[in-house]
């Protein structure tokens, strides 16, 4: 990776491949080591210096004919495109709650080393189950906020472990798709679970309700034994690879994905991702282990090694590309046609006021990362938001507001980052959380170099 002067472009080299990103625009070129070294100089005024910078390295008709490629790009406000005026639009206005996680249970049957919910009791040292009653009021009061707003939310039913509330998740499904008619919205559902208590019907049931699943294992065994033990201490890869490898064969295309952590331990996570493609799971994640204990907490000394894992596993996913085998990696989901929304590439989750929390008794937080915290409590479902100022600080925390993210070419691709690691890591909600920082940019380029690099094979398969 290397950081430019302008900030208005990010340029970088990937196996030998030079990639240009115009970061307003959001145009992505590959192009040829020349205009990768002429773009260290031009700003699109300054040819003389290009000629006098590079007189010696590239022959005149070369640079001629590099820089009247990049002007006809800056002419198409394809490079060095301005500042969109809708950003700053929609900046300004007023968002609406569109999607809660439902902590609909404050306890879990497995105990993970790198838990942020303290397996399950988010250090509340009470483990609980949501009453339906809990759960319908959440669903009244998203629906209220949409009202005459929007027609579509969603829902993510979240623990701890969510299938040790099976009842009270159904219940609130069945509600949801009543309340759906009579208030003309459609609710896009999902569940999140470690797949511990899947089972036929459980899988049958969700997949007929359509409900999304986010499936947790790690990858090897022995990775995934290491942190995620049961309650009794023993390995509960057995079990959830097992249940989770039935549901993604029982899902009849309906949405899945499998979520896995990584840290000190298994820094060569490709072999993870290798060993979940391997098993059957169409859809695939891994994310970087945020914590404390130093023991597997990801460190800046691992960040070399972390960037060539990246590579690594680019070099795989375009690998089994061209086998024909290929898999989703969600983090190297771009589209470089159309992509996410304005709002999206501003606020990013939109935690705190167009995404909140709700647990077992009712209460209202910004989002999962905030529960049990002090001073984060906003409301509660039976009275409504009664806290206006989080919100606002929250609505207010865009990538526009955020001095540094001012400055960084992939602001607009990761919006900012991660409230509740910014407060905790950053120091405050304004300041990115720096390693997270990096470890996003890396995988953004990577994203970028596939795309590019599928678009090409695609490119050149119709034209044979």
């Amino acid at each position: 990776m290397s950081e430019q002067i302008n900030p208005m472009i990010h340029k970088y080299c990937q196996n030998g491949t030079y990639m240009l990103l115009d970061v307003n625009s959001g145009i992505i070129n590959v192009i040829d080591k020349v205009t990768y070294d002429i773009l260290d100089i031009y700003d699109g005024t300054n040819k003389n210096a290009v000629y006098e910078g590079l007189g010696t390295t590239y022959s005149r008709s070369e640079l001629d004919e590099s820089l009247s490629e990049l002007d006809e790009l800056i002419e198409k406000e394809m490079l060095f495109a301005p500042m969109c005026d809708n950003f700053k639009v929609v900046a300004e206005e007023e968002p609406v709650i569109k999607s809660l996680c439902l902590n609909i249970a404050h306890d879990c049957n497995l105990r993970c080393k790198y838990c942020f919910a303290s397996q399950g009791d988010y250090d509340t040292h009470k483990r609980e189950l949501m009453s339906f009653d809990v759960a319908k009021r959440a669903v009244d009061l998203l629906i209220k906020s949409t009202e005459g707003k929007r027609q579509h939310c969603e829902i993510d039913f979240f623990g701890g472990e969510p299938l040790m509330n099976f009842d009270v998740v159904k219940q609130t499904i069945e509600y949801i798709r009543e309340q759906e008619k009579i208030h003309d919205k459609v609710f896009k559902l999902s569940l999140t679970t470690n797949g511990m208590l899947l089972d036929p019907a459980k899988v049958k049931y969700l997949t007929d309700q359509h409900i999304s699943l986010i499936l947790s294992l790690d990858g090897r065994p022995e990775v995934h034994n290491r942190m995620r033990p049961d309650a009794g201490g023993h390995g509960s890869y057995d079990t959830c690879a097992r249940n989770q490898v039935y549901a993604a064969k029982h899902r009849n295309g309906e949405e899945y994905y499998v979520r896995g952590t990584y840290t000190k331990y298994n820094l060569d996570f490709t072999e993870d991702v290798r060993h979940m493609a391997d098993l059957g799971f169409e859809g695939l994640s891994m994310e970087p282990v945020v914590g404390d204990d130093l023991s597997y907490a990801i460190t800046d000394d691992d960040l070399p090694r972390i960037f060539d894992e990246y590579d690594r596993l680019t070099d795989f996913y375009l690998q089994r590309y061209d086998e024909g085998r290929p898999f989703v990696y969600y983090h190297f989901i771009m589209d470089l046609y159309r992509g996410p929304c304005i709002a999206k590439r501003l606020r990013g989750c939109g935690a705190g006021h167009e995404y909140m929390c709700v647990v077992p008794n009712g209460d209202i937080y910004p989002c999962h990362q905030f529960v049990g915290q002090d001073g984060y409590v906003i409301g509660n479902v039976y009275d409504g938001v009664t806290n206006d100022t989080i919100p606002a600080l929250f609505r207010d925390m865009h990538v526009l507001n955020k001095p540094e993210c001012c400055k960084c070419w992939a602001k607009f691709f990761c919006s900012g980052g991660c409230h509740a690691n910014n407060i905790k890591y950053g120091g405050n909600i304004q300041t990115p959380y720096e390693l997270s920082c990096r470890i996003q940019k890396k995988r953004i380029e990577c994203a970028m170099y596939i795309q590019a690099k599928l678009a090409m094979k695609r490119q050149e398969a119709a034209q044979e």
